[in-house]
């Protein structure tokens, strides 16, 4: 017998003999397989009870016609949401306590425009004092939940449903265009201000009796979730993610001959510099994990697909070629008809759009998606109470300046 032969044969004595048959190595990868299994499942089980027993609120949100507050006011507000704590080590991984997130929404009821803001109940005084301390004349009512009141779903309904999951174009830290690049942080004429919220709520308010658009933004403070350098295990935060890619604008790989100097590695597009200038920017500003989640419901007879159109159409004005901006995600629909000939697929997906809407599950399960980052600065973009620059006629608002807040509500 050769050296090799001999050699394999004391391999294969160790792994499948020793053992009755069983390879060595699955005697120590299986037991450690098991406890990871169990443990994921016990946590998924652990953190869906906490997140069962958890009180919410939703309040909703009118402003007087005449008050006009620039777009900082509601950068302001969105520092409310940074709630990080996620508790102790034994309350997360053992009674699942989870991060906290709220949810900014906007929805039309036939052509009528409603703001809100879902918060979880010990969060709830702390928003609508952060809400009086930038509009001080809003009003501000808890309400029953809408969602409640569709009945899609339900038999003999006849209320058909598309919705889809927007995502961002490139990698999280490049911003999309805010309401700065539009000039909006600059005092102006209203009627020379170009507003990219102006688009939403004008076709939010474009709809008819039995039609109805759901917009929602899920918020959460943003967690270290992207790949550190020089560790396959340790998870970087957001900005240190956007710091890499800004050295990497700024200082790119051009390959030059022994003992040259080449300025092009140096210098920048033009395109490359409003891109580090943008990033660097954002970096100053707080984060936030963050979905965008829209629906479209219409009755039978009355659906109509150039709506969808028009929610695509309405978002482009966030986008940049040079930054970032929204596409279509996972949507209601296939592209080729054999992907679901029975039509039962889409049937399912549409009740799980609803369902994760009504739920506000976006950041664990049981709807658990890829969340992406929005500075304060690009949320107050989407997402804030319009001047008199949108003109939208069945726009949620009161007709003139209301008493000043209670002085004694609590914080």
């Amino acid at each position: 017998m050769d050296l090799s032969a001999a050699y394999f044969s004391a391999v294969k004595e160790l792994l499948f003999d020793a053992f009755g048959g069983t390879p060595l190595l699955l005697w120590y990868v299986l037991p450690i397989a098991l406890v990871v299994l169990v443990w994921e499942n016990w946590l998924e089980y652990s953190q869906a009870k906490f997140i069962k027993k958890m009180d919410w609120k939703l309040l909703e949100i009118k402003i007087p016609r005449e008050v006009t507050k620039p777009p900082q006011a509601m950068e302001v507000l969105m520092q409310i949401f940074q709630q990080g704590n996620d508790g102790t080590f034994v309350e997360r991984w053992f009674k699942g306590q989870v991060r906290f997130w709220f949810s900014l929404e906007m929805a039309s009821f036939g052509g009528d425009v409603h703001f809100y803001i879902r918060t979880p109940k010990k969060f709830r005084n702390a928003v609508e004092a952060q809400l009086y301390s930038q509009y001080s004349s809003a009003e501000i009512t808890e309400v029953e939940d809408y969602t409640l009141n569709m009945p899609f779903g339900t038999e003999g309904s006849d209320w058909q449903l598309w919705g889809t999951n927007l995502k961002l174009s490139k990698p999280d830290f490049y911003p999309i265009k805010t309401y700065i690049d539009y000039g909006l942080d600059k005092e102006m004429e209203e009627e020379n201000k170009v507003d990219p919220l102006t688009p939403v709520l004008e076709l939010l308010g474009s709809i008819g009796p039995g039609e109805q658009i759901w917009l929602q933004i899920p918020v959460m403070d943003a967690k270290k979730r992207f790949n550190k350098k020089d560790s396959w295990y340790k998870k970087a935060d957001w900005r240190d993610a956007a710091k890499g890619e800004i050295e990497k604008l700024q200082r790119r790989d051009v390959k030059t001959k022994e003992g040259e100097f080449n300025l092009a590695k140096f210098s920048q597009t033009p395109q490359e510099k409003i891109a580090a200038e943008a990033i660097t920017r954002s970096l100053n500003k707080p984060g936030f994990d963050c979905g965008y989640r829209v629906l479209y419901f219409a009755k039978k007879d009355v659906f109509n697909p150039g709506i969808i159109m028009g929610i695509i159409g309405s978002i482009k004005q966030y986008n940049s070629p040079n930054l970032n901006g929204f596409k279509l995600g996972k949507r209601v629909g296939f592209d080729y008809p054999w992907q679901d000939i029975t039509g039962w697929r889409t049937k399912r997906i549409r009740w799980e759009f609803f369902d994760a809407y009504r739920q506000r599950s976006y950041f664990y399960k049981p709807y658990k998606f890829l969340p992406f980052i929005l500075t304060s600065e690009e949320l107050a973009t989407i997402y804030r109470f319009p001047g008199q620059v949108a003109s939208t006629p069945t726009l949620g608002r009161i007709e003139s300046k209301r008493a000043e807040p209670p002085g004694n509500l609590p914080i």
